[in-house]
């Protein structure tokens, strides 16, 4: 059973191995959110590529992309002679935890039965138009039409930081956030008309049943074999790429009340599968990072207790993903 779960991981890791176009960009970000952030948010760049490179993230991909993060604001520098660490910037961290709430939550969060609304007010050329669109579909927001832009519980301070932070700040302006319930008046629309109109849910549970089709073989492989070994380094890798595609879900997951949602809703299966699988590879994957998560002064920053925290609490009723970054 050791090697049945170790060939299952290495399947996953060659997969990925072969894409053709990886984001490195969102790839970054998920091991700063998910490693680095637990371990005081700092790293070594040569850590950095070191730790990514199994993955086939090369070093010049690497500094190409800790170079845009630092530009866009996520990341600050801090050197030690002829090295230099990467940091987390005070947002990027306000950023990364508010994302880790909602990530790492056992269960969603309730719904406080009000719509986050955000009207376009003035008019803006087609080319922005639809960048503001696929940044607000990033956040989960659904398009209820062109001019309206609709989530059931965003942090709209959250949302509108993203845009900033993406460089679309000017566009702010013409832009108005609004909070609004839904009276129930007889006769008028009702919630789940609303869903049905600004979300393709379809879409997004064929994409949670895939990911659970691409992770259910190691979590199968690791329960019958509960004490087997697995080897700490692809623990590791498998943990980046478990939290990488869960957290691209999330960010185009509304995370509707269940009350509007289909019934059996394969999000709920997918929350439930990461969450056991990455107990399971947490502590090999650990024992990885604490000799390879260096710093530019050759020291390992142990992990905060914040690591043992995850999956144990509901989150926030805001959603406050960290946005999708491009490579």
């Amino acid at each position: 059973m050791k090697n049945k779960a170790n060939n299952c991981i290495q399947e996953r890791l060659d997969s990925f191995r072969q894409t053709t176009r990886v984001k490195a960009g969102s790839l970054i970000t998920s091991v700063f959110g998910d490693a680095i952030l637990p371990r005081g948010g700092q790293i070594w760049l040569g850590g950095l590529i070191n730790l990514l490179q199994p993955l086939n993230l090369n070093e010049r991909l690497v500094r190409t992309t800790v170079f845009r993060l630092v530009k866009d604001e996520w990341l600050t520098t801090q050197t030690h002679g002829r090295r230099t660490d990467y940091k987390l910037s005070a947002s990027g961290w306000r950023r990364f935890e508010e994302a880790s709430r909602q990530i790492y939550a056992a269960t969603a969060a309730p719904w406080d039965q009000r719509w986050r609304l955000v009207m376009l007010v003035s008019e803006i050329p087609p080319r922005e138009r639809e960048r503001l669109r696929r940044a607000f579909y990033w956040q989960g927001f659904g398009e209820l039409n062109a001019n309206c832009f609709v989530h059931p519980s965003a942090d709209l301070t959250t949302a509108f930081d993203a845009l900033g932070v993406d460089g679309m700040a000017h566009l702010l302006p013409k832009l108005m956030p609004l909070v609004a319930v839904n009276p129930k008046l007889d006769q008028s629309a009702n919630d789940a008309e609303i869903v049905r109109s600004a979300w393709d849910l379809e879409h997004l549970a064929n994409d949670y049943i895939e990911f659970v089709e691409r992770y259910k073989a190691i979590l199968d492989a690791l329960r019958k074999a509960p004490n087997s070994s697995v080897d700490e380094e692809n623990a590791f890798l498998t943990r980046t790429l478990l939290i990488h595609d869960f957290r691209r879900l999330l960010l185009r997951d509304p995370e509707l009340p269940d009350v509007l949602l289909p019934i059996h809703w394969p999000g709920h299966t997918a929350r439930m599968l990461c969450k056991e699988l990455y107990r399971r590879l947490l502590e090999p994957s650990e024992r990885h990072l604490d000799r390879h998560l260096l710093l530019a002064n050759g020291e390992v920053p142990p992990a905060s207790d914040m690591v043992a925290r995850r999956f144990q609490s509901d989150p926030p009723s805001n959603h406050s993903l960290f946005t999708e970054k491009a490579s």
